[in-house]
């Protein structure tokens, strides 16, 4: 009865994975088509984001649930939980960057939209990684050092994201747009790095799981 359980956990929580990916690649595109200049479009892919967000929500609150009912033993129970809204973090930060275009609309100058896709493009990529790391962990087919490789990869693309934040926020600062102007484009970069910095705690969130399993 106890594995059933844990079996079902594990099916949840790789759906929830599925639907945190999807929100975030939705994400990707809302950025995408709002700075090409499509609004209308941008508005399509953001209710998608929202849509799989919130259906990644009520997995969460299912895993939750069987959680509460007894699946895993009760050492490994709140290191689960914390790996779920670790993940879920993502899909949040992705709406919210989503949200952000929509509803403030920044106004990015041309010579910086290059500088915006290729960050965007970066930080919500990483989703890629966390997603293999985690169902490498899962699924229990690959060996502890190939799940730690992948939470390192993890991290490095952070840290290329980190190094086009500077980048992009010393070419904002030094062009000629007013203060409040540049402020806010520095929020909009912001919002979408945000969504890197949760997969890195996600990922270091299945790190340690994966160190508490080696024990």
């Amino acid at each position: 009865m106890l594995f059933k359980k844990e079996k079902k956990v594990i099916e949840l929580i790789l759906k929830h994975l599925d639907m945190t990916e999807e929100t975030v690649k939705d994400s990707l595109k809302t950025i995408q088509y709002y700075i090409d200049g499509n609004i209308s479009e941008a508005k399509v892919w953001a209710r998608k984001t929202r849509s799989n967000e919130s259906e990644a929500d009520i997995i969460r609150y299912e895993i939750r649930d069987k959680l509460y009912r007894g699946a895993y033993l009760p050492l490994l129970r709140e290191d689960v939980y914390k790996l779920v809204e670790s993940i879920d973090k993502v899909g949040n930060a992705a709406e919210a960057c989503s949200d952000f275009f929509l509803n403030q609309r920044p106004l990015i100058a041309d010579e910086l939209k290059p500088y915006f896709l290729d960050i965007g493009k970066e930080s919500l990529s990483i989703i890629g990684s966390l997603k293999l790391a985690v169902m490498c962990y899962l699924k229990g087919d690959c060996k502890i050092e190939t799940v730690r490789d992948h939470t390192r990869e993890i991290g490095i693309q952070e840290s290329r994201v980190d190094k086009l934040e500077w980048d992009l926020t010393k070419e904002i600062f030094n062009s000629e747009l007013d203060f409040a102007h540049q402020s806010h484009l520095k929020l909009c970069l912001d919002s979408i790095v945000e969504v890197s910095d949760r997969a890195e705690d996600a990922g270091d969130q299945l790190e340690l799981a994966t160190l508490k399993s080696m024990v």
